[in-house]
Formats: C-alpha cells, structure tokens, sequence
C-alpha cells in the first residue's frame, strides 16, 4: 500500500526546466512571485538554465531546506498567450515528453539564453531619386544589385527588414547604396494589421466548386470549425486559400500557414505579397536566431498579418488568431522524427479549438488520419475534384518494361514519348525517388558490396564528389581505386540514382537542358528558388527530380512526367506503404499539363503493372482507393482505428536494448494495452548503434495516454534505462 507524501507548508514556484527529465521541479522565491508563464533563471547543478513557471503553489513535498531560490525573473509577465501556453502543457503531456524540453524547443533559441522579450527598432530604406537614376546603369554581372533594388521597386521603393528577411537578405547588404545616396535609412513603425490591398484586381474567375468551398467555410469564420479541403492536383486550392484570407484580413485578424517545405515558402510568400499589402513574415530553419525572434515578437504583438512556416512556426504566438491553414497535410515532414516528436497537423487542430478559430487542411491526396476524421465528424470535407481555368487532368499509362531493354532505367517508348514532347517546346519531368548515381558499389570480380560500417545499408555512389555516402547516418568516405577485399579495380555502380540519370538523359538530349533537382544539388541558399525561376523561364527542358518536386510546384509548360522506378515503393513491409505510395505518385502525376492549352502526359514504368495499387490508383482514383484502405486498417485495427505508441531504445548491443524494452512490457502488464516486441528494428544497427523497439496499442486514444502518462516518469529510475538512449513515439509515422 502506497504512502502518501508528506507536504511542506511553503510558497514555490513550479517550474519547467529543460532537462530530459519528465517532471517539473519546485523553487522558491524571493520577494514578490513570479508570473505563470514567465522566464526564469535558476541554478540547475552546477550550471544556470532558464526555466518556464508552470504554476505557483502553497505546499511542497520537498522538505524547504534542500530547495534552492530562483536567481533571477526574466519576465515581469507571461510571455505567451494563454491558449498557446495551454497548448504546450498539453504537447508534453500528449506526446510524453519533458515538459522542460518542449517549452525549450517552442520558444526562439535567444529566449531560451534569457534575452528580453523585447521587440528592437526597426528600419526601412526609401529609394531616393538618385537611387532610381542609378538602376538603369547597374553592370549586368551585379546581381545582387539588380535583385534588391527589383524588390524595392516592387514594394514601392521602400523596404523593411522584414521584406528584406522574406527574400534572404540582410540589411548589410544596403550599405553601399546608402554611402552612395541612393536609399536613405530611417525608422519604421509597423501599424498593428493592414487592410488588403484593395488594388489587386484579380481576374481569375472561381468555378462553382472553388465558390461552394469558399460559401461552405466562410460562415464559419469567427469560430472553430475544421475543414478538410480534397483537391485534385492544379485544383486551385490555393485561390480558395486567398480569398478565405481576405476575409480574415479584413476582420483584423491574423492567419497562420503551414507548408511542409523550405523549398516552398518562398513562392507562397511572393503570391501573397503580391496579392495583399500587409505585413508578412517567413519562418523556418535557415533564419538567424535574431530574425526569428523579432517575427516572434511581432506576431506575438500583433504587427504581422500573415506568417507563413514550416513544422516549427505552429508555435508563433498570435495576437488576434483568424485562421490555420495546413497545406498538404498529408505530408510527412510534419511530423517530428527526432526528440519531441510531435505532429504539428496535429497539434495545429488542438490549437484552432483552444483558439477558437476555423483550421483548413488541404491536400490532393489527404492522410487516412484525415479522413478518419471526416468520417468521426470532426472535419468538414470540401471536394474539388476539376482542375482549375479549364486545364484537363494527365492521361496515365502504366508502361510494363518487363522483358525491355532499358538505357539507364529508361525503356524506349518513355524516351520517344519525351522526344514528342520537348520537339513540342515543352517540358518532361523524369522522377526517381532516389538521389546519388547509384545506390551502391559492387566489386565485379569477387562481389564486394560497399556497406555502411555503421548501418545495417549500402552505401550510396556519389560520381561527382567521388564519394560514398550513408544516407542514413550521414557517414562520407572517398571512393576506393580498388576492391577492399581482392585488390581488383574493378568497382562497378549498381543500380540507378538520380546523377546517373542525368548523365544518361544528357547523353541522349544533347541539344536540351537538364536539370537535376534534388537535395544534393539544392543544398546551396537560394538555389531551389533558382531552379524553379528557371523552369518557369523555359530556360530548362528536362527536369529530374525527387520528391522535392512532387508537391506544390506549378510548372505550366511541363507536359510530361515519366516515373522511372516504383517497383520499390510496393513492397514494403511498412502498414502505410500503399498510402505514401499512392500519395506520392498522384502528387507527381499532378505536375503535369497543368495550363489548360497543353495536354498532360504521365508514363509510370513497372515491373509490376497489374500491382494492385496500380490498377486501383489509375482505373479509379485516389479517393476510391482511399476508401479501401480505410476498410483495411478498420479490419486489421490499425491507425487511424487505434492509437499506437513505439517505445524506441538503442546501445552498443542489442542485448541492453531488449532488457530495456522487457522491463517496460512488464510496467505495461495490466495496463491493457495490446503489446507487439520488443523486437529488433527493421534497420537493427544504424549510425553505429543497436536498435530495438515495442509498439503498444488501443482502440481508445484515451486509455493509451491514461497508460503511458504514469509509466513515463518510472522509467527513468530503471536501471537498464542507464544503459540505452530511449524515446516514445505516440502516433508514429514511421516504424523504422
């Protein structure tokens, strides 16, 4: 029988300090409390940590004299808004994280070093007329120039830091051209929420499926309300987007965007910049710590109208929610696969509840949990299902290359088809979900294999660099002269990659420009920015891309897209295989014949052509086949018709791992969860490290967090969880 604790009559504060314990941690005060929700700075063993208030509290079961004080307060109030302080508690506990962490990985990095809350002046450059005079007499080979006083032309010859942010410069750069008289620098005050811009005059006409989804959502406005808007690919999604906004905007309100790419943000906020005159912010990963602190601090203050982000930017504070919009939903990139790993999809539903504010998730090829949740009620669903301005949707053709002789990966009639299309000025796009020129090096004399040392994979080819590359925990080696094994020269590439590919369409379109697009050749900044100027340019006829280019991209004269390799995706032991699998092949398809005038054209080939999830996908449509997943994972009892947790831990040996993971089985014992492990990972060793893992699952969300929440923290005291690095995953995406 259990004993209750005694209680110390004593005034502390409780607070969330990030450490990886799951627990909170009392202090005392002296003077006046600190605020709920304010910064702190505390002594935390022998170093000193800021720390969040949780909540304050009469009584303690720490005996007073081994509590420490709080240093110093950082905050004289709560530095969030109530409902987004709500949303982090809830985050923690949801995903059974410590609490400390996820308050350390919400807020911008400077707050979590004490910096004040404090938004600095800001600036703006006026173009002065010796300015203009200047700009027609720019070299051609000053680039930069001609950029910054383009976009200063298009903000009508003023510039913020803000806008300089959004397009990847810093104000240093506007040095020179102030020594030279040609922009003057003074003091900017940005006024709380601009109204639209009441001279975009836009002359796109809506179809009656675009005004049925704008009718359907817009009385909702001022409340909550979930909708999730299924558009076909090209289906204008976007505009719907627009004009749901311009209501927003013109109630004072700000809207929130979420979209799963870096790759995309740029071109979302240069649409609405030009269709709306308000204060805009861009977050994601590549911004300073100073930059994404200041567009904190204006959308907390309620001077920024629109903040348009990847994954992390859920947690920007807003003064005057209006509305969320989640753009492809169905993306993985919004899940978190490291630390706390969260769902910012989500998380951004519990957010627009608590706010009370509409939430919009769109897609062409919606999640199952998505429409999971149609079914339950809990989202509206809005159908577009015509491409928008008239544009018919890609004739489809399964090509069986079984049997055909393949140049590269690339079978006669998809080069013949390619060679119709570019003699048309027009452009292909040929996708390979695979970068690097092979997929491995193989000795032809004895067989050899080049293996990743620390990984249970082959090591990937990289011609350029002449390197070997683990895509999986990053490790580079040069390519050996010869075989480590029998000495033999003899190194051959096996396999296709996406280098290979572009050296193979080179050779047979000499007179065209390739272009490869993937996450080798976009690592410099801007260069994704450029790729797809230039494609829009015409300045680049075929294209050769992964899965960056698989959503959101709008290329009106690509006609063409052939699928060189998917025998891969379809066998998968991965429960969500088929799904991902569908989503990314409809995504690509998508790309194509997009402008009404040019027809599209997409070839897939396969060793597999009568796979059911072709024939499904392409005789029917994605919806249909949906549809008979969730029939599926309904009879098999798998997510979305279940919660599932993955308990994760890896060591040196797998033994340690194992002995982890059996000692959480027997925690769980009557907790009536339905137990699957542990058992080794489907990748064992990766990154040097033996891996294994648990999955735990119910039918009720409920009852499995009611039997995480108070195993959680006894773990930690566990002995074998010394010994191993391990983590829990609720509602994991990935098994691996």
């Amino acid at each position: 029988m259990s004993q209750t604790k005694h209680m110390y009559q004593q005034p502390v504060a409780r607070l969330a300090v990030p450490t990886p314990l799951r627990r909170t941690f009392d202090y005392l005060y002296r003077g006046h409390a600190p605020a709920v929700g304010s910064r702190v700075e505390v002594p935390f063993g022998r170093q000193s940590l800021v720390a969040t208030v949780l909540s304050l509290a009469d009584k303690t079961s720490i005996d007073p004299k081994k509590l420490k004080y709080i240093k110093n307060t950082i905050d004289s109030e709560c530095i969030l808004p109530a409902e987004l302080f709500k949303l982090i508690k809830f985050a923690a506990s949801y995903y059974q994280y410590p609490i400390g962490e996820v308050f350390s990985a919400c807020l911008p990095t400077l707050l979590n070093k004490g910096q004040a809350a404090e938004l600095e002046p800001e600036w703006q450059w006026s173009l002065t007329p010796q300015g203009r005079e200047a700009i027609p007499k720019l070299r051609q080979n000053a680039v930069k120039q001609q950029q910054l006083f383009q976009l200063c032309l298009d903000c009508d010859g003023v510039l913020t830091e803000a806008q300089l942010a959004n397009h990847d410069f810093i104000p240093s750069y506007l040095k020179t051209f102030e020594d030279k008289g040609w922009l003057i620098k003074s003091a900017y005050e940005a006024t709380s929420i601009y109204e639209p811009s009441a001279a975009y005059d836009s002359n796109l006409e809506l179809n009656e499926e675009q005004q049925f989804a704008i009718d359907a959502i817009e009385p909702h406005l001022d409340t909550f309300k979930g909708f999730l808007i299924d558009g076909v690919t090209g289906s204008g999604k976007t505009e719907v987007y627009m004009q749901l906004i311009q209501q927003v905007l013109s109630s004072h309100k700000q809207v929130l965007m979420l979209v799963p790419e870096i790759g995309l943000t740029p071109q979302t906020v240069k649409r609405i910049e030009r269709r709306f005159n308000v204060p805009i912010a861009m977050l994601h990963s590549g911004l300073t710590d100073k930059q994404r602190l200041n567009i904190w601090l204006k959308a907390r203050e309620g001077k920024l109208s629109i903040i348009i982000g990847t994954r992390s930017a859920l947690f920007t504070p807003l003064a005057n929610p209006g509305l969320i919009i989640v753009d492809e939903e169905h993306d993985l990139s919004y899940k978190q696969q490291e630390g706390f790993r969260y769902s910012a999809r989500d998380l951004a539903l519990v957010r627009a509840q608590y706010e009370q504010t509409p939430i919009i998730l769109g897609s062409a090829t919606p999640s199952m949990e998505s429409l999971y949740n149609v079914q339950q009620g809990k989202l509206e669903l809005v159908r577009l299902t015509k491409r928008a301005g008239d544009a018919k949707p890609p004739h489809i053709k399964v090509l069986d290359v079984r049997q055909r002789h393949l140049n590269h990966g690339l079978s006669q009639p998809l080069i013949d088809n390619m060679r119709r299309h570019l003699e048309q000025n027009q452009q292909c796009m040929v996708f390979l979900n695979r970068r690097g020129f092979a997929p491995t090096l193989m000795c032809h004399e004895c067989g050899w294999i080049a293996d990743c040392q620390r990984c249970d994979r082959h090591m990937t080819y990289h011609q350029k660099f002449k390197r070997l590359h683990c895509h999986h925990c990053d490790k580079q080696v040069f390519t050996p002269k010869r075989c480590p094994e029998c000495q033999s020269p003899q190194l051959n590439p096996v396999g296709l990659g996406t280098e290979r590919l572009e050296e193979a369409l080179t050779e047979l379109f000499p007179d065209k420009t390739v272009a490869r697009i993937d996450r080798d050749s976009t690592r410099r900044k801007d260069s994704m920015q450029n790729f797809v100027q230039a494609i829009k340019n015409n300045d680049i006829d075929i294209l050769i891309g992964t899965q960056m280019l698989a959503k959101g991209h709008h290329f009106p004269k690509l006609s063409l897209v052939g699928v060189v390799d998917t025998d891969g995706c379809l066998f998968s032991a991965d429960f969500r295989a088929t799904e991902r699998t569908a989503q990314l092949l409809t995504q690509v398809a998508g790309r194509a014949g997009r402008s009404k005038d040019i027809k599209g054209e997409v070839v897939i080939q396969s060793h597999h052509p009568d796979h059911p999830l072709l024939v499904n996908l392409f005789t029917q449509d994605y919806q249909t086949l949906s549809q008979k997943v969730l029939e599926e994972r309904q009879q098999a009892q798998l997510p979305p018709y279940a919660a599932m947790a993955i308990f994760r831990a890896e060591a040196n040996n797998l033994e340690m791992p194992m002995t982890f993971l059996n000692e959480v089985k027997q925690q769980l014992g009557h907790s009536g969860l339905t137990v699957y492990g542990p058992f080794p990972a489907p990748m064992p060793k990766r990154a040097g490290k033996m891996r294994a893992q648990l999955m735990v699952q119910h039918t009720e969300r409920k009852a499995l967090q009611n039997a995480l929440t108070p195993i959680s923290p006894t773990l930690e005291q566990l002995t074998s969880a010394r010994k191993v690095r391990w983590s829990i995953d609720v509602d994991p995406q990935e098994v691996f």
